[in-house]
């Protein structure tokens, strides 16, 4: 398995790749730029589908609308090109900050992450079924990749700054994290983990900013591989394809600079033997 280019719009700052089953498209956030965009693998086709306030993370509604996680702690639902509503105008303390990374859970309540900035550290937050937004870790360097098991009984986060990826247990009725433990940790010199994705046999991805590599893990947090990238600051892997074999990488690009790698600011792929799945649906009540 190789890493290789699939496309590049030149992103400022790829995140948060989600393969839209409904769509058959594959959707991703230029977080700098406060854009959403779409590829369509079938026609190979692009398509710009929202500019506006800041994107760190988004989720996909049942009925394909999406709720989309932004500046300020805001939180709306967007569909058809439009807000149709907003779920939390801010979150205290979060007025100076964004959103960043954030991943649906198999009922449908989202765990979502926060930046930190001059005024306070990043936290990771928990918006459940009926809307309520609760903080569950704090202290955080930058909240980052999120992921979970295939049994759905441990639950991923990663802390960038920490160059750390934790494991928690998961429990699915009442949404409660607990019992951390470290999964894995990267080496100063190789970059920080990023976003991270997981296989249908519990592998995890973790893309290191810096490190020109996806790193796999296996269920222990022993490293398998190290994928290379011609890209310096990959940012997030997922999966993507109605089968799921083909894993999706986000990159920084800047502005262009010679600097952050070969396409940096593109999207790489590679297929792979073991299959990943398609993300959980929120069912956030709107």
């Amino acid at each position: 398995m190789q890493i290789e280019l699939w496309f590049n719009q030149h992103n400022f700052l790829g995140e948060g790749p989600i393969w839209h089953t409904q769509h058959h498209k594959l959707y991703w956030v230029d977080i700098t730029r406060g854009q959403l965009h779409t590829y369509d693998p079938a026609t190979q086709t692009h398509e710009k589908i929202y500019e506006d306030r800041t994107v760190g993370g988004y989720t996909i509604q049942p009925d394909g609308s999406l709720i989309l996680f932004r500046d300020k702690g805001n939180v709306v639902q967007w569909a058809n090109g439009k807000v149709v509503k907003t779920l939390i105008e801010e979150v205290a303390g979060e007025v100076d900050g964004r959103f960043n990374d954030v991943i649906a859970a198999p009922c449908g309540r989202v765990f979502c992450g926060t930046m930190p900035t001059d005024n306070h550290p990043g936290s990771l937050y928990r918006l459940d079924l009926d809307g309520s937004l609760h903080q569950v870790v704090t202290d955080l360097g930058i909240s980052n990749g999120l992921g979970f098991t295939p049994d759905n009984k441990q639950m991923y986060h990663t802390d960038s700054t920490a160059r750390q990826i934790y494991r928690y247990d998961y429990d699915q009725t009442t949404g409660e994290i607990a019992n951390k433990t470290v999964f894995a940790e990267i080496d100063k010199d190789l970059g920080v983990p990023d976003g991270m994705t997981v296989d249908s046999k519990g592998h995890v991805f973790s893309a290191i900013w810096g490190g020109y590599c996806v790193i796999e893990f296996d269920v222990d947090g022993k490293e398998v591989i190290r994928y290379k990238t011609t890209c310096a600051r990959p940012s997030c892997a997922a999966w993507a394809g109605d089968d799921f074999k083909r894993m999706v990488i986000t990159s920084f690009g800047g502005d262009g600079q010679a600097e952050f790698g070969e396409n940096a600011g593109g999207m790489f792929t590679m297929e792979c033997e073991t299959p990943g799945r398609a993300e959980f649906n929120s069912r956030i009540d709107v």
